[in-house]
């Protein structure tokens, strides 16, 4: 017969076990929600290298963009020299053609185009150098977390996730680069957790060796070369502002970080230090353009016509913000009489 003392040996009652658990429990929460907090913490830290390493690191490489059914690949040597950033890119596909720039100045050399002269440059695709200026407090507005590590074109990346705090901006997938903080992919989501935006760099040396040929342009057969002879100097951007119209709404943290310069209206670019849309106002002209709002990917175009002062203005909404955002933000256009007149 076996021993009774060990097959009928009372375990602990269910009060205790309960009481056991519960003091598992607490435990685990004093030692995970620090550990949390941290990761949070050191999120926050990498963010905060995100916008001298886009601007300040050198490297070469090729990345490839997608937008939506759209993908574009291009190739890409940057560099900072004496306060000044300096960069080439040139496209892989869809066409040949290539940009140069130096500071403030750029220069597009297109097929059947020829040279393209921007005085300043409407920032574009996240993290651009006119946002990433901006003192933003992105914490404010996105929730950021540590979610792991990887590793891109051959270099170890941490990967920090941007959750949107309100309905006005989409959620936002980083890859930094371990060493210098340089971003070598993102993805930019719906709350849903589809990818709308994919940028990835499938190529790439850091490296402070880049020679200046690489930051000369390069296409045969046209004279813009010359043009590159000219003297640059880099600029700091005056704070832009909106010269006779302005908005009566616009979503919370989005503050003006540039002026682009357009042929016919007046343009300001908004950022909150993540996601950038611009609003141009121009007069309406002969050509008739589709009204209402478009996406692809994560970009949104939004078009209005109004009326002011007895003339037609047309209303333009670009950026990286959802299709019901872009469309308050047109609405909200107010004209003033010096420029309807004008």
């Amino acid at each position: 017969m076996a021993e009774p003392s060990r097959l009928t040996r009372p375990g602990p009652s269910g009060r205790l076990r309960r009481s056991l658990r519960a003091l598992v429990l607490l435990g685990l929460s004093v030692l995970l929600v620090p550990a949390a907090q941290a990761d949070d913490e050191v999120a926050v830290r990498w963010l905060e290298q995100l916008a001298p390493a886009l601007n300040m690191t050198s490297y070469r490489g090729v990345f490839v963009y997608a937008r939506g059914d759209r993908v574009h690949s291009m190739r890409i040597a940057h560099r900072f020299v004496d306060g000044m950033v300096q960069e080439r890119l040139v496209l892989q596909d869809g066409g040949s053609g290539e940009i140069v720039r130096k500071g403030m100045n750029v220069i597009c050399v297109l097929p059947h185009h020829g040279r393209i002269r921007l005085d300043q440059v409407i920032p574009s695709g996240p993290f651009a150098e006119a946002y990433t200026n901006e003192q933003v407090p992105v914490s404010r507005w996105y929730t950021a977390k540590l979610l792991g590590e990887d590793r891109v074109a051959g270099y170890d990346a941490v990967i920090i996730g941007l959750t949107a705090n309100d309905a006005h901006r989409y959620n936002h997938r980083l890859w930094l680069e371990k060493s210098t903080g340089l971003l070598v992919k993102s993805h930019v989501g719906d709350p849903d957790g589809k990818v709308l935006e994919h940028f990835q760099f499938t190529s790439l040396d850091i490296t402070d060796e880049i020679p200046d040929r690489e930051f000369e342009i390069q296409t045969e057969g046209r004279e813009v070369t010359h043009s590159l002879d000219e003297p640059v100097t880099a600029r700091t951007l005056e704070t832009p502002f909106m010269e006779g119209w302005d908005l009566s709404w616009q979503p919370d943290g989005f503050v003006p970080a540039a002026a682009p310069r357009t042929s016919q209206g007046r343009a300001v670019a908004f950022s909150d230090g993540v996601a950038a849309f611009s609003v141009f106002v121009e007069p309406k002209g002969q050509v008739s353009m589709p009204l209402g709002a478009s996406r692809i990917g994560a970009t949104t175009v939004y078009m209005r016509e109004l009326d002011a002062g007895g003339g037609q203005f047309l209303i333009t909404v670009v950026g990286e913000i959802p299709p019901r955002t872009a469309r308050q933000v047109a609405d909200s256009v107010r004209i003033d009489d010096a420029l309807a007149l004008h």
